[in-house]
């Protein structure tokens, strides 16, 4: 398995230090790569020395993901990886954190008890505590959960595993939401929003650290502001962070279809800054599948709002996610799904099988399905899909888009994303073009189209020089 290692090179870090040795993993989603983050910076500032190969360390650390069977068992995968080098004797302990370690709590170091600490969701800011005591090899107290916090936890001063040219901005913790297939209310705790004072000093923290992307993060997105203003305030921070010196390109992520107020929709669409990529997961169309997902929207509301977003907003790329086979999820539910994908035709989607999970009300449902059943569904979606992706790219042909730069690929091509991409999950630009370098933002002219990428070339004017 190829582990997702931070590198020193990538943080920045350098110097000597003295209080130890680690090298880290990160794994699971955005949010927890913020957390991953924030444990570096804390990390750094006491002194200890980030390595990018785990037989060199005195412990690794493995940030986790908990949230579905399939991340569950990487995880535990990547934390055996890591025992594996310590029972050779090429490093001498392991700290699992996160998700993982949050959800499963004491039952995870009685199932794999090499593990030498571990530290829960809540606990990352103390971090070096645990650090600690690995290295002075005080074992009494082998775990540190915290509750989770009635104000937002501070996400700045951290070491960005990202690129210097985009980051990820998290700007509340938790969730409210009772879906019933879903356990991150039990790992995360309830919403809590982050001020949005502090918000924006990370924003301009980043921005003088180089970003130019910010990607907005949360669980509920477009909840932002309701527990600590009274309201629901996504229009308005986001309006305060179009006004960050630096930052040219802002990314929404993880909007719940409940609370897109017209505010917001137009704050969007009339936005220089503001892409108009929107990633909202939907999961279903059935009114009686989210009814069962305990949703609390419905097929009307749904389509309304995606046919609302569409002539509100220019050039909308909508991004969602779906799940199969469902506890209940009848053939001609699944027909309806499918009906609903080849009518709305979103640019971007992901489909996922539904996975059992312990402690989750949907887990008491009748009609489980079985495994074929659910894999055969998301494959007919996913090929549905695949034409749909290639049919947007091949209208894009012609056309001149913005492209940020993000590594070059070999001599001559270098690798960006357009409006339409993000990191990790789109697809990429392929651009050919001399003495560019990361984080530039060129025009680049369309020429080639497949399911996921696209390819071109400088149409013309010098590269952003910012």
């Amino acid at each position: 398995m190829e582990l997702p290692v931070v590198t020193k090179s990538s943080l920045g870090v350098s110097g000597d230090y003295s209080r130890g040795k680690y090298a880290f993993v990160s794994l699971g989603c955005p949010k927890n790569l913020v957390d991953s983050e924030k444990m570096l910076g804390n990390l750094a500032l006491d002194g200890y020395t980030l390595v990018s190969d785990p037989s060199e360390s005195d412990f690794v650390i493995v940030n986790t993901c908990g949230f579905i069977e399939s991340s569950r068992a990487e995880s535990k995968s990547v934390i055996q990886e890591m025992l594996e080098l310590k029972a050779a004797g090429k490093t001498k302990g392991v700290i699992v954190a996160g998700c993982l370690a949050e959800r499963m709590g004491s039952a995870l170091l009685e199932e794999i008890p090499e593990i030498d600490h571990i530290v829960g969701v809540f606990g990352r800011d103390e971090i070096v505590k645990v650090a600690d005591r690995m290295v002075g090899n005080h074992r009494e107290q082998r775990s540190l959960f915290r509750p989770a916090p009635v104000k937002a936890m501070d996400d700045r001063a951290r070491l960005r595993m990202t690129p210097e040219h985009y980051a990820y901005l998290k700007i509340s913790e938790g969730c409210d939401r009772t879906c019933t297939f879903c356990a991150i209310p039990k790992m995360r705790g309830k919403h809590v929003t982050k001020p949005m004072e502090m918000v924006i000093e990370e924003a301009k923290e980043l921005a003088a650290d180089g970003v130019k992307e910010l990607i907005i993060v949360a669980q509920d997105t477009t909840y932002y502001g309701m527990d600590l203003y009274g309201q629901v305030m996504l229009a308005e921070l986001l309006r305060k962070l179009e006004q960050v010196d630096g930052i040219q390109w802002i990314r929404l992520m993880y909007l719940y279809p409940v609370n897109f107020t017209d505010e917001l929709i137009g704050t969007i669409a009339d936005s220089k800054k503001i892409l108009p990529y929107l990633d909202m997961p939907l999961q279903h169309i059935s009114s009686r599948v989210l009814k069962r997902m305990q949703r609390r929207v419905d097929r009307e509301r749904t389509t309304t709002l995606v046919e609302k977003l569409r002539a509100s907003i220019p050039n909308l790329v909508l991004r969602t996610t779906f799940i199969t086979g469902f506890p209940g999820e009848t053939q001609e539910q699944f027909e309806e799904l499918k009906s609903f994908v080849e009518e709305t035709r979103f640019e971007r989607m992901g489909v996922f099988t539904y996975s059992v999970e312990p402690g989750t009300p949907a887990v008491k449902l009748d009609d489980h399905l079985p495994e074929e059943v659910k894999n055969e569904r998301r494959d007919i979606l996913m090929e549905i899909q695949q034409g749909i992706s290639k049919e947007f790219h091949e209208s894009l042909l012609g056309y001149e888009l913005d492209v940020i730069i993000d590594e070059e690929h070999e001599d001559g091509v270098f690798v960006g994303r357009c409006f339409a991409d993000a990191p990790e999950i789109d697809g990429e630009v392929f651009v050919g073009a001399e003495g560019l370098k990361p984080g530039d933002i060129v025009s680049v002219e369309i020429l080639e189209a497949s399911e996921y990428d696209l390819g071109g070339e400088i149409s013309g004017g010098d590269e952003d020089e910012e």
